[in-house]
């Protein structure tokens, strides 16, 4: 997709909580190679993706996300605790959550869809199926579901 044709579209916008530069590298240039305008705005860990949902400190400015994406393990707060504080908050309690992690463990799947995550993604090891899970992810969360907007100036 061209600059100008990301341009003339809508832009989505997700919040990702992840520590592993090079998954960050990757799903933003996944979604560089996507048909939707999508941006990232990335936190590293639970803590800083908390403050940045609720414009704290250095995030007073930050634009409510159409969705949040959540590494499970992540210093200072996993995702699983940063999961359950916004389903917690009910200011935050209707954004879509999506855990994206390399964590296969039945009990983390578990875990996450107990504290109501909206989907549970284990993040492929090559390169080509990254790009094709983001894709399917883009494809699904953007072009199929319908997703709540934030109310005007938030």
């Amino acid at each position: 997709m061209t600059q100008q044709d990301q341009h003339n579209l809508k832009s989505i916008r997700i919040l990702m909580a992840e520590d592993n530069d090079m998954d960050v590298f990757l799903v933003r240039a996944a979604f560089e190679q996507g048909r939707l305008a999508v941006h990232l705005d990335v936190t590293e860990n639970g803590v800083d993706a908390l403050a940045f949902l609720r414009r704290e400190g250095q995030y007073a400015q930050a634009q409510r996300p159409d969705l949040v994406m959540l590494d499970i393990n992540m210093p200072r707060m996993d995702g699983l605790s940063t999961l359950r504080a916004i389903r917690e908050d009910p200011e935050l309690r209707t954004i879509p959550v999506v855990m994206l992690t390399t964590s296969d463990a039945e009990t983390d799947v578990l875990k996450s869809y107990e504290s109501f995550a909206n989907a549970y993604i284990v993040k492929p090891i090559s390169m080509d199926n990254f790009f094709s899970v983001v894709k399917t992810f883009e494809d699904f969360w953007f072009s199929v579901v319908r997703l709540p907007r934030p109310e005007r100036g938030q």
